[in-house]
């Protein structure tokens, strides 16, 4: 069977003569309701676009399988397939570990990783030279490298995804380590370090995450939150109104306000309040890491900073960046969800959507009795309908009296 791949983000996959299930195997999760009013009858009707779907073939399953490697199927992959073992849960399963142990996994972090936590952000990201004069080319590929190693071993070791928050490691060279306060650390090699600070802990205390969500002059509590509800949560806040107004450094006397401060002020604008209310809490238990990731016990005002923090909500509150952690770690199956849901849309080339919940839900709980490792969420999804299955064109909209 042809298999054109796209090189384009995200990889799409085109084939060709595809097999549909008949239309009747489409249920409720099938059809997209659309209400309408029938002006002819005078009563409600709803409209249903349904959305077929038709399980893959023997070959295509191991050709999505290559999005971890961004590669063609290697000839390993394509026996198993032509000789249809990939349906055997046994053998798809070690096809997955190995591709996860293969070098050209690395493609999994590059791309994967590189999009969801916006590593590809830190080379247009420039912190201005007068407030962080520090900061220059090699700590920015050095944060690149710390992230990318972190999260490779996660992949390679098969460790639990919710060692992206918590584990107790990370891979310095130098130069980085000197800009996190580490000692008797020398050379240019990165090599793997176990934590004794635990603010460095997981991906909230790494330089690559805390910079790409700066500004170049300051902290940004409001990137900072948003950032922390749309790839730790998944509950990403509405877009923000048009023409908001930039922070006050100062109040009416001239006193330099704290960032705390500077963001009341900012929330008291009813436009402004509900999404910032949101965001700027999880942001706000960040500030003790400045717009470059180091560590500081005061603010721009230089009054001692206040890190408290909470949840959407508000009904759980927490103590800066450890306590945002635990708050998180507290509620794994919000962060795995997420996780999944990123990976899923990773290997499909598309946004999830409602009618995924199910297999995503699944592959959750599932991965929950495996301590949340990071193959037991990949077999989930290699697995799961969303993945076994195509959507096809959907068919003319039927229309039915909603009763």
């Amino acid at each position: 069977m042809p298999l054109l791949i796209s090189s384009s983000w995200p990889f799409t996959f085109f084939r060709t003569s595809p097999r549909r299930m008949p239309a009747s195997a489409a249920g409720p999760l099938g059809s997209t309701p659309e209400d309408a009013k029938n002006p002819l009858e005078g009563h409600a009707t709803r409209t249903y676009r349904v959305r077929q779907t038709a399980r893959l073939d023997q070959i295509e399953p191991g050709s999505r399988e290559v999005k971890w490697w961004v590669s063609i199927p290697d000839d390993e992959l394509l026996e198993a397939a032509a000789a249809g073992r990939l349906r055997q849960p046994a053998v798809l399963e070690k096809q997955v570990r190995r591709m996860l142990r293969d070098p050209r996994a690395q493609a999994l972090v590059d791309n994967f990783a590189g999009q969801w936590l916006m590593l590809r952000n830190l080379k247009s990201h420039h912190p201005v030279e007068g407030e962080f004069p520090n900061f220059d080319h090699a700590l920015r590929l050095a944060f690149q490298k710390e992230t990318e190693l972190f999260f490779g071993s996660v992949v390679r070791e098969d460790r639990s995804i919710l060692d992206l928050l918590d584990a107790n490691y990370t891979f310095v060279n130098e130069r980085l380590a000197r800009h996190y306060g580490m000692p008797y650390i020398y050379g240019s090699h990165f090599r793997r370090v176990t934590l004794n600070r635990e603010e460095r802990r997981g991906l909230l205390g790494q330089g690559s995450i805390l910079t790409v969500t700066s500004y170049p002059n300051r902290t940004s509590p409001v990137l900072r939150g948003k950032w922390i509800l749309e790839n730790l949560l998944g509950t990403p806040p509405p877009p923000p109104p048009p023409d908001v107004p930039s922070l006050r450094d100062t109040d009416s006397s001239g006193r330099v306000l704290s960032m705390r401060e500077r963001m009341a002020q900012h929330r008291a604008n009813p436009v402004c309040s509900t999404c910032h209310a949101l965001m700027d809490p999880l942001g706000l238990s960040m500030e003790n890491f400045d717009a470059v990731g180091r560590w500081r016990t005061r603010g721009e005002s230089n009054g001692p900073i206040d890190a408290a923090g909470a949840l959407p909500g508000g009904m759980v509150t927490f103590q800066g960046v450890g306590g945002l952690r635990d708050s998180l770690l507290s509620r794994p199956d919000a962060f795995v969800t997420t996780v999944s849901e990123k990976l899923l849309a990773f290997a499909l080339g598309r946004a999830p959507q409602f009618f995924d919940g199910p297999a995503v839900r699944g592959i959750v709980r599932t991965a929950a009795r495996n301590d949340y490792r990071f193959s037991s969420v990949l077999m989930g999804i290699v697995t799961s309908a969303p993945f076994q299955m195509r959507q096809s064109a959907p068919r003319p909209a039927a229309t039915a009296a909603a009763r």
